[in-house]
């Protein structure tokens, strides 16, 4: 059984054993939470693709919005379930942790969430998947990698790109093992044996074979226990992230699709007032406010009323996660669940499934494709079939970062952490980048043009 004791530590990912923390004026997840609001990679969210493609609309939401606000959500939910935590185990005070500090643990996680998603939102996932899977370009390196390389280039999963940056020394952030443990909602690699689907953290996977080194190393440091050889149980506080994720998407969303008039105020309503019951009063529709004034309104006093019914469940199923027993996601057994649902399918219906978004899809593949064509072929006659490698190939590899390690590599060298870093180059790009970079190196458009 995992113990909260070990599962709160506030040691660092990087630093030696016995490292004493220094700071006073704040806690050590309330640094990782500054720690990751002033990356790059965050910043970067600003113009990656929530749902909704290169919003000119202010009000329309990007990765950056709405990891600020699931970041905010999450707080909430953490500090809740941290007063929960400390009355029922008074030993924890001891400690000195506070609820505050379980709040900022689960923000600072929650901030991150999306971190490692790539351009044009899960299509851009899928887009780099289907490359390594269909494309020549990306087939030709299969005879070079093994199984399980291969298995994480099959399947690109955001969450383990995410672990990925999280725990590089690129980006420096050190954060605590805490935060990446309640960031990490899939504690699997991709590949294994035999997938549990009654388990919720094995729906997907959560780190790439070449960071399992990493992975174990913090769950020995925090006690996190194994369902089977290959697959641990989440963190407690993950199920919160994901719930804080849940929430936003799912009510959030509505909000957008309505904003821009997929779905109508009335049924926008219509699908909320159960979540609120007793809070919703139809008549307060009919005050002076704008429909954009009470579609705020409904969706502040919808997502309080969730984060009280997740927090209770919690609270009730906190024991069987230290134990491993529990493994579902909050949101679908709090008791307005089937209105998540009804909402979840309208929102398939009238808003992922909207022309708008469906032609961003469809461009996000094609701008993905498009660029890791040129950038794989280029790698791969430089290293792998030096015959066929041409003047565009020295252009094209001029373009990359100066920090891509362009040296060791050979018909004899295993090129996957090279394939890994080709995919960080390209998952990392803004969408406005990706389009650009796509344009110039196909030559539709031109610098300056």
């Amino acid at each position: 059984m995992m113990k909260w004791e070990r599962l709160l530590a506030r040691g660092r990912f990087g630093d030696k054993p016995g490292f004493i923390p220094t700071q006073v004026a704040r806690s050590e997840f309330e640094v990782d939470y500054d720690r990751i609001i002033f990356s790059a990679p965050f910043r970067n969210l600003q113009d990656k693709t929530q749902v909704f493609p290169l919003p000119e609309q202010a009000f329309v939401h990007t990765r950056l919005t709405h990891s600020l606000e699931v970041s905010s959500v999450g707080r909430s939910l953490g500090k809740a379930a941290g007063e929960m935590l400390l009355e029922k185990y008074p030993q924890l005070i001891k400690t000195g942790i506070t609820p505050f500090e379980i709040g900022a643990i689960v923000a600072a996680a929650a901030l991150t969430h999306d971190i490692g998603n790539p351009p044009f939102g899960h299509a851009g996932e899928e887009a780099i998947s289907d490359f390594f899977k269909f494309h020549p370009a990306g087939k030709c390196w299969e005879t070079h990698v093994r199984t399980e390389q291969l298995a994480d280039l099959h399947s690109f999963e955001g969450n383990a790109q995410g672990f990925r940056m999280l725990v590089s020394k690129q980006f420096g952030l050190k954060l605590t093992y805490a935060t990446l443990a309640a960031f990490t909602k899939y504690p699997r690699p991709s590949m294994i044996a035999q997938r549990d689907i009654a388990r919720r953290s094995q729906k997907k996977y959560g780190f790439f074979i070449n960071q399992l080194v990493d992975f174990e190393q913090m769950g020995a440091v925090l006690g996190m226990q194994k369902s089977s050889p290959e697959c641990w149980y989440r963190h407690p506080l993950a199920f919160l992230v994901e719930a804080a994720d849940d929430i936003c998407y799912s009510i959030i969303d509505l909000e957008d699709g309505c904003t821009l008039g997929l779905v109508s105020f009335e049924e926008t309503v219509t699908l909320l007032a159960p979540i609120l019951k007793d809070k919703f009063d139809p008549k307060k529709l009919e005050e002076p406010r704008t429909e954009a004034q009470n579609l705020g309104a409904l969706r502040a006093l919808a997502i309080g009323e969730l984060i009280q019914e997740c927090v209770e469940v919690f609270s009730n199923y906190e024991e069987s996660m230290c134990k491993g027993n529990f493994d579902k996601a909050l949101t679908d057994i709090i008791p307005s669940s089937k209105f998540l649902q009804k909402i979840t399918e309208v929102s398939v219906q009238k808003i992922y499934r909207s022309q708008i978004v469906l032609e961003k899809e469809a461009a996000g593949f094609q701008v993905l494709e498009g660029l890791l064509e040129v950038f794989s072929k280029a790698l791969y006659h430089q290293f792998y079939d030096p015959e066929n490698f041409s003047g565009k190939d020295k252009s094209i590899l001029r373009l990359l970062p100066e920090d891509f390690p362009m040296k060791g590599w050979g018909a004899e060298v295993n090129p996957y952490p090279l394939l890994r870093s080709l995919v960080d180059f390209i998952s990392g790009m803004t969408d406005k980048y990706a389009l650009n970079l796509y344009r110039r190196v196909k030559g539709i458009s031109f610098p300056g043009s």
